[in-house]
């Protein structure tokens, strides 16, 4: 199978080649007229002034014909031609009439005044004596006009050769060039195969190529943070099986082997620590149905402030109990979302339980809603300490902890905020989080408005 670059060399040749003929063929006519025209010139010029000299001499043109021929050379047919056989060249007097006449024109005959435009004058003392009508001839090449010729056409014939010759080089580095960075990705690509995530090309140019270098080089990188945030997950979802799995074990086991006593204290850390393994699964098997697109949502027409104010009744005791005030700022007219209520008050919920969780005795948790546009905005904000700018943008991922001490008997399970996030994507919506200068945090969801069809469908159904 020919290469890439063994088929640019050619096609690069390819164009030279024609481009080179046409112009050597050009070049060679052009040069083989031009050169004819001047040999005929040269001749015409010599005519002329023995027809000057003539006049000069004699003081009329009685005899001329028998007397001037063509100076220096002989014509193709051998001698220098009659009157009659110089088809190309008619001599006049000066009144214009013919006194050699060539095709056309018989001895005697006025040439009109119109034909005088491309005659040239034969003058004498600074006097028009007559004129000369030439045809452009073709005569005959010397042995010096034909090696002229025969080098012209030889010099260009070597400068096609070396042109072929430069253009070959030239070929081979651009396709050298052109194809590097494609050698390179093939290489870097058989590599990621086999299994060398994270690996980058460099970009050589801001070209289709550069562009498609670049693609690459993102494409390879997100693979390998693809992997290590499914390597980690992996990691994670072992450690939060693993411990309350070893809790349950290790209670069951001292209890079997009457190390503790089976009192009530004792089962209900078994049944909690089964609960947390419970919760745990259930999470991890919504968010694969949330990754896999088969989440059933069962959505309808709903004020938001019904979903805002039902979510922050629900958490009220929770907030009264750890000193936390929780307020709703709700504008009076918001339009519906077309949203499944269950779902996004577990939305809501996690969000509102991250928020009471992280701030401090005294302080505030937001829920606002407003309308901006096609979209209901729904904010939580809260007074605690804020997210880093380095951790914000990883608030999603699954299992990820801003806080890398904080253990996980004292918080969830790490997938709260990635299924709220599926959840809202699900709907259509956006979901991201703020904290401006480490101080608080507010997460923020962008849902649609219902439309005309959504009440439609809720009717029907």
């Amino acid at each position: 199978m020919r290469s890439l670059s063994l088929k640019l060399i050619l096609a690069f040749l390819a164009v030279v080649m024609v481009a080179v003929a046409l112009v050597a063929v050009i070049a060679s006519q052009t040069t083989a007229k031009e050169f004819a025209d001047f040999i005929f010139d040269q001749y015409q010029e010599g005519y002329i002034s023995q027809l000057e000299e003539y006049y000069r001499n004699h003081g009329e043109w009685a005899g001329v014909d028998a007397e001037v021929s063509f100076p220096g050379r002989i014509p193709l047919d051998g001698h220098i031609p009659a009157a009659r056989e110089r088809g190309g060249i008619t001599i006049t007097d000066e009144t214009g009439r013919v006194i050699i006449a060539g095709s056309g024109y018989q001895i005697g005959d006025t040439v009109s005044q119109a034909e005088f435009a491309d005659a040239d004058p034969i003058a004498v003392d600074g006097q028009t004596v007559g004129w000369i009508l030439s045809l452009r001839m073709e005569f005959g090449r010397g042995p010096s006009e034909a090696l002229f010729l025969s080098r012209i056409n030889q010099t260009l014939i070597l400068s096609a050769f070396g042109a072929l010759f430069v253009a070959l080089l030239l070929g081979i580095f651009l396709a050298r060039t052109l194809t590097r960075p494609l050698r390179e990705l093939t290489a870097a690509t058989r590599a990621v195969a086999e299994g060398d995530l994270g690996l980058t090309v460099p970009v050589r140019s801001r070209d289709e190529l550069g562009e498609l270098t670049a693609s690459f080089n993102r494409m390879s990188e997100e693979l390998d943070r693809s992997t290590s945030i499914r390597r980690q997950m992996t990691a994670d979802i072992a450690h939060e099986l693993r411990t309350p799995i070893s809790i349950i074990l290790g209670h069951a086991d001292a209890v079997h082997d009457r190390v503790l006593p089976p009192t009530q204290e004792t089962f209900d850390i078994i049944r909690d620590e089964a609960c947390r393994l419970e919760r745990l699964v259930e999470d991890l098997r919504t968010l694969s149905m949330a990754d896999a697109g088969e989440l059933t949502l069962t959505r309808r027409p709903i004020p938001p402030h019904t979903l805002l104010e039902e979510v922050a009744a629900a958490y009220h005791p929770l907030a009264l109990e750890k000193g936390i005030k929780v307020r709703t700022e709700i504008a009076s007219d918001l339009p519906e979302v077309n949203v499944d209520p269950d779902r996004m008050a577990q939305v809501l919920g996690n969000l509102l339980s991250n928020a009471l969780r992280f701030t401090l005795k005294g302080g505030s948790v937001t829920l606002a809603a407003s309308h901006l546009e096609h979209e209901v905005e729904i904010r939580i904000q809260d007074t605690g300490p804020g997210i880093g700018a380095e951790d914000i943008q990883h608030v999603f991922d699954r299992f990820y902890r801003a806080d890398k001490s904080r253990q996980r008997d004292s918080g969830g399970s790490g997938l709260g905020l990635a299924i709220a996030k599926s959840i809202v994507e699900n709907h259509g919506g956006r979901i991201w989080a703020e904290s401006p200068d480490d101080s608080g945090t507010t997460f923020v969801i962008m849902l649609p408005i219902a439309n005309r069809n959504d009440h439609d469908d809720e009717l029907s159904n």
